[in-house]
């Protein structure tokens, strides 16, 4: 077992139901006269919280794991990603892919709602659980490093939703009926800044798959790199100072962090464990962008899941990589050699071979077997739709990034060097003799390909509002930045008003 919240979570779910709404009362759910008592029930309880990172099902959004539901949200908006109708109409959607993808997203996409109630049931989660610890028989000391943790997690759930719709509603509270209106965004950042400074020194040094001093500090780090977007303010000195308190190292090899056993790599900072025989779910990515008939590019027996043939990268991405780039491994390019003969090539039934091409000549009636695939995590004969590696949500790689960005906007380009030559050296490549924000944003690209970073680097770099394969260049007031409070939302709270532009 990787993890051992991993064993408490289920009895963590008996506790608490998915909650999404900040003001649904769950007192019928929480017992704290009859369980949470001790530290032993507590540190079960707490499986709860981090539980809600893989996601869960509500109001009409039949499921949305980060690995699906939020990561396409993410990728499909940024320059990485797309969702091609293929011939036949598979994933047409009723053109919800194609919103993302155009930025002509409508306030009732579906998948513009995903996120939101994502992010909300991991606050609300988090609300209810800090209430029974309060409500418990520990006292004041013994709650301050439980306490902090989970209000550490709670600012990485406002976090994103700060980051996705701007001016949110903020509660902290358990107890309270009240409908939360919007609090404004630089209000919401102010709160994660303070939430994470004052949890920081009560955080544990090192916990795998929890909130440590070193994920916080991650987190502040991106609130300051992402501050001129947040608050109109930039603050690259103060996040190169919370960068310099954060320890860690690079694994020797780049794909160890994305491999089956990848909890075992010294570089991953924060996670979401997953483990299928414990009975995690929503690690179903890689069956999400593989051909229906991948299965047997993996196993000559049929002992690979079903594949949905959706996301890909999109056609500019690959040639981001150079040849002997060893991450352009991490997109699934060219002929699948059916595992059967183990020489000819997968033939689907449409009678075109399995080749998987860079370039993608339809958005709205791609061939089957166009589009780049999401390969970085490991496969393996004998996956089942779960997957068991670990989904990577910090890694000390972005650190390292960081502070090398950081530099290069002070105007340091030389200091940045030794940054890059870390990331580079690792992968057997040279540092360019002239380190730009040009280089750095490319370089991001291809060292977080694929890890849920590239709308909020398009959106500081100004990218996001440039035109791209199959998007216009956004209007002028760019308020695509975010998206708009989803309508469904509007409907159930009447206080939130709609984002500008919407």
């Amino acid at each position: 077992m990787k993890f051992k919240s991993l064993v408490y979570t289920t009895a963590a779910l008996a506790l608490f139901s998915s909650c999404t709404d900040l003001n649904e009362n769950l007192f019928d759910k929480v017992s704290s006269s009859e369980y949470g008592k001790t530290p032993g029930e507590i540190e079960t309880i707490v499986g709860k919280a981090y539980s809600s990172l893989r996601g869960g099902s509500s109001d009409g959004v039949a499921f949305y794991p980060t690995g699906e539901f939020v990561f396409f949200v993410n990728a499909i908006s940024s320059d990485e990603c797309v969702i091609p109708t293929r011939v036949g109409g598979d994933w047409g959607d009723g053109g919800v892919f194609l919103q993302l993808q155009r930025h002509d997203w409508k306030p009732d996409n579906p998948k513009i709602w995903a996120p939101w109630k994502y992010g909300y049931n991991g606050v609300a989660s988090t609300n209810a659980i800090l209430y029974q610890v309060e409500q418990s028989g520990l006292d004041a000391n013994a709650r301050k490093p439980i306490e902090a943790e989970l209000k550490a997690l709670r600012a990485y759930y406002y976090y994103k939703l700060m980051d996705w719709y701007g001016n949110i509603p903020l509660d902290t509270t358990y107890a309270s009926k009240e409908v939360p209106g919007p609090t404004p965004r630089a209000d919401v950042y102010k709160f994660i800044e303070k939430e994470l400074i004052n949890s920081i020194p009560y955080l544990p040094q090192n916990q795998y798959g929890r909130f440590t001093q070193n994920a916080a500090n991650v987190l502040l780090a991106r609130l300051y790199l992402n501050s001129g977007v947040y608050i109109g303010k930039e603050r690259w000195q103060d996040c190169l100072n919370v960068c310099s308190k954060i320890s860690g190292q690079l694994a020797p090899d780049y794909f160890a962090s994305f491999k089956v056993d990848n909890h075992k790599s010294p570089e991953i900072i924060f996670s979401i464990p997953y483990d299928s025989k414990a009975g995690t779910t929503g690690n179903y990515l890689a069956s999400m962008t593989y051909h229906y008939e991948q299965k047997w590019a993996m196993d000559k027996i049929d002992n690979y899941p079903w594949c949905g043939n959706g996301i890909a990268a999109q056609p500019q991405l690959y040639g981001k990589f150079e040849e002997s780039d060893i991450r352009r491994k991490s997109l699934r390019v060219g002929p699948q050699i059916d595992m059967r003969t183990g020489a000819t090539i997968v033939m689907p039934r449409d009678g075109n071979p399995l080749i998987y091409t860079p370039e993608i000549t339809s958005i709205t009636n791609a061939p089957q077997n166009e589009g780049a695939r999401l390969g970085k995590y490991e496969d393996k004969a004998g996956d089942v739709w779960e997957r068991d590696y670990d989904l990577v949500l910090m890694r000390y790689a972005e650190v390292l990034m960081m502070q090398a960005e950081c530099h290069v906007r002070l105007n340091n380009p030389e200091a940045a060097r030794p940054y890059i030559e870390q990331i580079r050296s690792r992968i057997g490549m040279s540092v360019p003799a002239t380190i730009d924000l040009q280089f750095i944003d490319d370089e991001l690209a291809r060292e977080f390909v694929f890890e849920d970073h590239r709308r909020t680097d398009n959106i500081r770099f100004g990218t996001f509002f440039k035109p791209w394969w199959e998007k216009p260049a956004d209007n002028a007031d760019k308020h695509t930045a975010i998206f708009p409070i989803p309508t469904q939302e509007r409907v159930k709270n009447p206080k939130l008003t709609q984002n500008p532009g919407y």
